[in-house]
């Protein structure tokens, strides 16, 4: 199937659009809305990731991963620091970063078809460019014969895959993923894994996905950040050896399969988090 052309984003005022992302001693405090306690979940938190690499997040519940993330994208403000995308500062929610969250947000009242374009109408991409780019995502998520499927008769993985689809069809510059395939099963997660894996080779973007699966961390980063517990900082970042397009599913789920060099970074990040929990 050919790959349609890639959209062309509104250019930003200033900075190189291209640029990954670069997070400046961030931290950040906020007050618990139940208790009325003064949180402090992020401190002095610094950060590179280059355009088109992948970084993902591992750490301890309440380390401030998911507060990471929705700093990069903007939907909070951080008390002190600073974050730039493309080169130029982040101070609110943009279409140059696409989020995928755990909780499904697909529309309900919308076909698969019609909730992958979405984003594509907001941007009012022409009729028959967006036509292309939907039955290019549809093929690429193995979602081909449920075009035309409502939400309520999808799997939960399958949702997921739409919900994918949707934002890498918006196509922003930045792919944030807090947790994407934490409420699906076992196998159906394997399987997310390696499409996401498979659709970040042919789609490149700069990515940063939160997960707590260490396994799930080391097959898809090109580097594993691995935060301590509250309030969350960067504890070590640790590189992953094999590259991207040399992993599959069999690496993943078979323990003897992996390389030396694959299992050595799987060991060194679970001590890690095991020391924080």
């Amino acid at each position: 199937m050919r790959v349609p052309e890639r959209i062309t984003a509104q250019p930003a005022p200033e900075g190189d659009v291209r640029a990954g992302i670069v997070v400046d001693r961030l931290s950040h405090h906020y007050v618990n809305p139940q208790t009325g306690e003064s949180v402090h979940a992020l401190d002095d938190v610094s950060l590179s990731i280059d355009e088109h690499e992948c970084v993902t997040v591992v750490g301890p519940s309440g380390c401030g991963k998911s507060t990471l993330l929705k700093a990069v994208a903007g939907l909070i403000r951080p008390t002190t620091g600073t974050i730039t995308s493309g080169g130029h500062q982040v101070r609110g929610p943009a279409r140059d970063r696409g989020v995928v969250f755990q909780e499904l947000a697909i529309l309900p009242w919308r076909t698969v078809r019609r909730n992958i374009g979405h984003g594509l109408e907001l941007q009012k991409v022409p009729r028959r460019e967006r036509e292309e780019r939907v039955a290019y995502f549809v093929e690429l998520m193995g979602l081909s014969g449920f075009e035309d499927n409502y939400p309520h008769e999808l799997s939960g993985g399958m949702k997921q895959r739409v919900a994918v689809a949707r934002t890498w069809a918006a196509d922003p510059d930045v792919i944030l993923m807090d947790e994407p395939f934490a409420a699906v099963d076992a196998q159906t997660r394997l399987t997310l894994q390696e499409e996401l894996l498979r659709i970040s080779l042919t789609e490149s973007k700069t990515m940063l996905f939160i997960t707590h699966n260490v396994e799930e961390a080391v097959f898809l980063g090109d580097r594993v950040v691995v935060m301590s517990r509250r309030p969350g900082r960067i504890k070590e970042i640790v590189p992953v050896p094999a590259s991207r397009s040399e992993r599959d599913l069999a690496a993943l789920s078979d323990s003897g399969s992996r390389s030396a060099g694959v299992a050595a970074v799987i060991d060194r990040v679970l001590k890690l988090v095991r020391a924080e929990v």
